[in-house]
């Protein structure tokens, strides 16, 4: 390493001068995308974490005590994955601002953990440099020494530690390996105070190829051997990212996972309908045969009930994004992705966000945040809720399985069901692509940049990292069904028994949710939805889940289907071109209030959301009317 007398790249911790004392209290953890951070953050901290986020920006925030090492007394942050400090992502700010202890509301760390691939050293410790010249105690740990071995690979740790100043270690995040080491090196600090360090007389890095030449000089000093690269690896690599090949394979894995979904998860849906119906009636014979039992099982418990049936196929759908996340496929799947958004003027970054919104599009568009070019990221932002994320699964599939028949189409290897559901995922799909393609020939033209992805190894998914994103997953949907749906639906059930006239309840249809339905009943009824449907479309406005929950109460307070499952009751009021349109209205409307504030959050406007909304009803009402005229006249 170089000798001369150069200033830090950047500034020192503000709390964290030269020399001062302070007690051991936070640890950040920080390295770049695909180095294996969130499973190692996910292995020191267990379930003991929380999300939030940092104050002002958009960027999660993740935190917990670092119980999986016996320091609980510690809290681990948990920073975005960056390649460098030195760039100007919101990320990088981000990061900067809370290693230096300027960011609000966040303590500022003591120790920094840097995680980074041991399998691609010579790139990863571009991102050392500009985080040892913060002066934090830092120690390096080298991750996925299991890969590296296998692919006989070399690093000698104390080498690479002498010449980084700092202490490292080999670790394997998956496996749990090198924990020990960890804990060696923050328990060396006690619980007493420790003192701050001296910035490292680094060499100053003007630019990426610097710092470039730097890492692959302190590579080749530490006698460093990148692994052998995998047959498998290349072997599979020619076929999935195959110009032909890899999207046919990529389309085949989806129809095969929501054939899954149907396959396995309806039968432990009606399962668990069953279930949660057995319980509700058995407790309500507990209960006199007043006004509360109306409540809580006419008006709560159907509601709630009718919701968490779905839990099963959700958790499914997750544990098989989960698999093919973890296993290396997806980011293969943004390469192949990247012609497609080319041809519409995304770039490849835009792939990720819109991917993660299959799950939720509030994360997705916190992940814009890695989109460097401005109109390309409010492009993203503005395309994301068309993509079918899980709050509208269990509309979808409540329509799906009451009126398309459980039929085969090819073989016994693809059902009708799957299709339909697949359909619609391709529809929001094709919405998004034809929205971006509007926004780019027109507003938010944007040239086109290079798209640039470190691959990372396939291996295996590990029954711990998909634990915990079932976990986290369930624990979200049944904290909405506990908090949102149960207060949608209490307000539904209120409103569709009053006023009180004599002491006994209104009628529905005269009730004040009656009016109100039939007040607005002429605007849907083109669209084949009758007055329960037009109020549950207005309660969805708050989660788009939420239909599912009012239609339960509306349905169970009803004397007509009072004593029928909700499937039963739709066919009841429902045609079939009726229901299709249904769900084409859910394919392109937002529905959503989260999304919307995090969009105007985002664009500090509240101009933006309102026009995504009013432009995404405006398109999933056409859409409805023309499926509903159209197929009511075919069927």
């Amino acid at each position: 390493m170089s000798s001369c007398h150069v200033s830090p790249v950047l500034e020192p911790p503000v709390e964290q001068k030269p020399g001062a004392k302070r007690a051991l209290k936070t640890v950040a953890l920080i390295g770049p995308p695909n180095c294996g951070k969130t499973t190692l953050f996910n292995r020191l901290s267990g379930l003991r974490q929380k999300v939030a986020n940092y104050p002002g920006v958009t960027v999660e925030h993740h935190s917990g005590r670092m119980k999986g090492i016996g320091r609980g007394d510690l809290t681990l942050i948990d920073l975005p994955g960056i390649y460098s400090l030195a760039t100007y992502s919101e990320d990088a700010r981000v990061a900067v601002d809370v290693l230096t202890g300027r960011m609000p509301g966040v303590p500022a760390p003591d120790v920094v953990l840097l995680v980074l691939d041991s399998m691609h050293m010579n790139r990863q410790l571009m991102l050392a440099h500009t985080v040892f010249t913060l002066g934090l105690p830092t120690m390096v740990l080298l991750n996925m020494a299991d890969q590296l071995e296998l692919r006989e690979g070399r690093i000698d740790p104390l080498s690479l530690s002498q010449e980084l100043g700092h202490p490292v270690a080999l670790i394997s995040a998956k496996n749990g390996t090198g924990m020990e080491l960890i804990s060696s090196f923050l328990h060396q600090f006690g619980h007493e105070e420790i003192e701050g360090a001296q910035p490292l007389r680094l060499p100053v890095l003007q630019s990426a190829a610097a710092s470039r030449k730097w890492a692959r000089q302190v590579s080749a000093r530490t006698n460093y051997r990148a692994p052998e690269a995998s047959v498998w690896s290349r072997r599979l690599d020619t076929v999935l990212l195959h110009r032909l090949w890899g999207p046919l394979i990529f389309l085949a894995v989806v129809i095969a996972v929501f054939q899954v979904v149907f396959s396995i998860g309806q039968p432990l849906s009606d399962g668990m309908g069953k279930l949660l119906t057995d319980l509700g009636a058995k407790a309500a014979l507990l209960l006199p045969d007043n006004w509360l039992r109306a409540l809580l099982r006419d008006g709560l418990w159907n509601g709630v009930q009718s919701v968490l049936v779905f839990l099963p196929q959700i958790l499914l759908l997750f544990l098989f994004i989960g698999v093919l996340e973890d296993s290396g496929y997806l980011a293969r799947a943004a390469l192949i992705a990247d012609r497609a958004m080319r041809a519409i003027g995304l770039n490849g970054k835009a792939f990720i966000p819109l991917l993660s919104a299959y799950a939720c599009a509030v994360p997705a568009i916190m992940a814009t945040r890695t989109i460097e070019n401005k109109r390309e990221r409010l492009a993203t932002i503005l395309v994301a809720p068309f993509m079918t994320c899980s709050a509208r699964l269990p509309i979808y599939t409540l329509i799906i399985a009451a009126f398309i028949p459980d039929r085969h189409l090819v073989g016994s290897l693809i059902g009708l069901r799957a299709s339909v559901m697949l359909g619609l995922y391709a529809l929001g799909f094709l919405a998004a692509l034809v929205t971006a393609k509007m926004l780019n020939s027109s507003v938010l033209k944007a040239q086109p940049v290079p798209f640039v992805l470190e691959l990372p190894q396939y291996r295996w998914p590990t029954v711990r990292s998909l634990s915990l994103r079932l976990y986290d997953r369930g624990g979200l949907f049944l904290k909405k069904a506990g908090t949102i749906i149960l207060a949608c639906t209490f307000v539904v059930w209120v409103l569709s028994v009053l006023p009180v006239h004599g002491g006994h309840f209104s009628e529905l249809t005269s009730s004040i949710i009656g009016h109100l339905g039939h007040i607005m009943e002429p605007v849907i009824h083109p669209l084949g939805f009758n007055w329960k449907i037009g109020v549950g479309l207005l309660s969805s406005i708050v989660a788009r889940e939420v239909i599912v929950g009012t239609l339960g109460t509306l349905y169970g307070v009803d004397p007509e289907t009072h004593s029928v499952g909700l499937q039963a009751a739709l066919r009841h009021d429902m045609t079939l071109a009726g229901a299709i349109a249904l769900v084409v209205f859910f394919a392109f409307a937002m529905q959503c209030t989260s999304t919307l504030a995090v969009v105007r959050r985002e664009t500090n406007s509240w101009k933006l959301p309102a026009l995504q909304f009013l432009y995404m009803t405006g398109v999933a009402y056409v859409a409805a009317l023309l499926t509903f005229q159209v197929l009511s006249r075919m069927l």
